[in-house]
This record gives C-alpha cells, structure tokens and sequence, in this order.
C-alpha cells in the first residue's frame, strides 16, 4: 500500500482525468480475481467482488484527484508534477482501498453477497461521485441495489490510526457566490460624480456576516466566507463594478435556503439604498454528506471490534467542508468516517491539514484503513448463522 501510495503521489492528475492513476489502481487489482470496469466519462475504476454465496451488496469508495497546488513537504517521494499535489490525501485513500481490495479477495469464501471497489475521479471538482453513479455504479444485476456504502477520509486533526465519526450531517452543503455591484465610473477626485461600487461592495461584505448571526439558528449553522474581492485597475479611477466572490455552507435544506435568499436579499438591498445595482449568481455545489443512523452504529462497532474502543472516537461536530460522497448518500444507507493520519511526535497545532501544500500522512494509518474498509464489508456480507 505504502509503494502504490507513494507512486500515485509522485505523479499527481487532477479532475476528470486521471489516466496514470488509473492504470496503477487496474495494476494493483490484477490478479484478484474482480472484476474491473472503468468510466467512459471519466477515469474511475469500478471493481466488483462476488462472495461464495448470495446477500446484500456493500460499496466502498475512494476518491483519486489531486489538488492544483505546487508541494513544499520536502518528502522524498514529493510530487514530480508542478502545480499538482495531492495534498487531500487521496493517494491514501486510493492505496487503503486497494489494500481492502486484496483482503477481502483472500476472504471470498467469508462474503455472503458481494462487494463493489469505488475508485472515483474529480471529487475536488467536478463531481466524479454523480458521474459514477450515472454510469450506474449503484446498479446491481439483481436490482436490488447497493445496501450500504461507506468511505474514510485522512486527516491530520486526529491521533494516527483513530476513528472518528456521528451520525447525521458530518459534511455541509457548499455552493458559491458571485456578487457584481453596478455603480458608474468617475474620476477619483470627484465621486460625487461618479457612483463609486467599492463602498457598497464593502458594506455587502459586512452586511452578509450580520445576516448570518442574526438569521441563522446557531444550531444550524451556516458559514459565509468572501474570499475574493476585485474591483478597479488603477488608483485614480473609480470603477463601473465591484465583484464579490465566495461560498456558503449549511447543514440543512432550511438552512441552504435561508442562506440563500438572505444573500440576494442583503446585496441587492444595500446595493439600492445607495442607487447602485447587484447581480446575484448563486451556484449549488455538493449536498451535505449526511450518514445513516444504524449504518454509523455498525461502523463504529465494527471499529471498535477491530482496534479496540479506545482508538474510536465521536466526532462532536460536523466538518464545514464538501464532500461529493453525499451523492451516494442521498441514494443509500451508509457513513462516512474521518481517520486519523497525524505523523507521530508532531503537536495538533503544527500539523498542517488537508489542502496545504505542506501537509504530510502517517503511512501506518493506512493499514488500520485498509482494515476497516474489509470489516465493514465483510459485517454488512455476513453469511448467515
């Protein structure tokens, strides 16, 4: 797993297209007896596993995609590609369910049912899950579909080779916002003469946190976050328009759209009490990752039956991140878990985490990985007693 990891890692892909990475996954399944489909699409990998008798159909996912970031880790196995790093971990993921791919393989007499290997593409952008599955990564032969899913996710936050997980919302819906305030141009000397859109892009800004604190439960929160301001070309020209960008994340359809209809609202309000103009553009992303109640109780048992209830840990609150692996979700039961991959020896607030171009795994998580990717299964696929 090690060597797979670090080979996909030397030579990061990002998006859609991942063919490199996806011959090395088709590399590592060979001769498992499985059997291997990829994308028309896309460069997934979907591989099946067939039990010795009958029963439900369990899938396990990892996502494949690297990041467009140049890595500054100084790890002898660094990314030879500039611009590109997998800097989410994905290599690990690829490498751990590789790993689950060849134990359960070994243990094909133990599956009562069978088995589907979700290698995706383009989770970072793109959505590689909602592809898969319109390529019918769900669909069985029997019909009966997919019965649970499940998925790991590395990370830094957490002790190396624990387990972290909740049931309910553990990931957040992430759409973006796009925001052009139309004022006019004018001489910088004279804005009474012009209708300067810089202020009123200002106060937008300030106005959308205010409509979050003061709108929004605090017990389904909702994140807004503008991260890019761009206006004007030079210092003594007031500009015709101001540009807003950013994202909003919530937990709950309600909370989307509230947050929604307070962001069009906030900037087309303050944009008129100063006679200017706002267009709102408002882009749906990822649905929340929302995991199933009696699949997170299974997860969680299954852990802490394999390492010991010491190293399985509640997550105490939702990650404000996206996740693509809620397309699954929304369709079939399942959970989503984080893993912990900090180095050993190295303090929670000096650790860089997912998306830095500094952050660095511990390897021997990904054996605890690759174990409970083919427990889950292997419990959901028990043969009768």
């Amino acid at each position: 797993m090690v060597a797979l990891r670090r080979s996909i890692h030397r030579f990061p892909e990002l998006g859609t297209h991942l063919p490199r990475t996806q011959q090395a996954v088709l590399e590592a399944l060979d001769g498992l007896g499985l059997e291997p489909a990829t994308g028309s699409g896309a460069s997934s990998v979907t591989a099946t596993l067939d039990g010795a008798r009958p029963g439900p159909t369990v899938l396990l996912r990892a996502d494949m995609d690297a990041l467009p970031v140049d890595e500054d880790t100084g790890l002898d196995f660094a990314s030879l590609v500039p611009g590109a790093m997998h800097a989410c971990g994905h290599d690990t993921h690829t490498a751990m369910l590789v790993g689950a791919a060849r134990l359960l393989a070994a243990r094909r007499s133990q599956l009562a049912g069978r088995v589907v290997f979700m290698f995706q593409p383009a989770e970072e952008s793109g959505g590689g899950a909602l592809r898969m599955i319109d390529e019918g990564v769900l669909e069985t032969a029997d019909g009966s579909g997919v019965a649970a899913a499940f998925a790991l996710h590395v990370t830094t936050r957490f002790d190396s080779g624990t387990v972290h997980l909740r049931p309910g919302p553990t990931f957040a819906a992430s759409d973006a916002l796009h925001v052009v305030v139309r004022g006019r141009g004018g001489h910088a000397s004279q804005p009474h003469r012009a209708l300067d859109p810089v202020p009123v892009a200002c106060e937008i800004v300030q106005a959308l946190q205010s409509m979050v604190t003061r709108t929004v439960d605090v017990f389904d929160p909702a994140v807004v976050t503008v991260a890019s301001i761009h206006a004007g070309t030079t210092g003594n020209v007031i500009p015709e328009t101001a540009e807003i960008r950013g994202t909003f994340r919530t937990l709950s359809p309600a909370a989307r759209q509230l947050v929604r209809d307070g962001i069009t609202r906030v900037a087309r309000h303050v944009a008129a009490a100063h006679a200017a103009h706002a267009d709102v553009t408002l882009t749906e992303g990822y649905p929340p990752v929302v995991n199933d109640d009696a699949c997170t109780a299974a997860l969680r048992d299954t852990a802490a039956t394999l390492l010991g209830p010491d190293r399985v840990r509640h997550l105490a609150e939702p990650f404000m991140g996206a996740e693509d692996f809620s397309y699954v979700l929304q369709r079939v039961p399942g959970a989503f878990a984080f893993l912990g991959a900090r180095p050993p020896g190295v303090p929670f607030e000096d650790a860089p985490d997912c998306h830095s171009n500094r952050v660095v795994f511990d390897e021997d998580a990904l054996a605890t990985g690759a174990a409970l990717h083919a427990a889950a299964a292997l419990r959901t696929c028990r043969p009768p007693v």
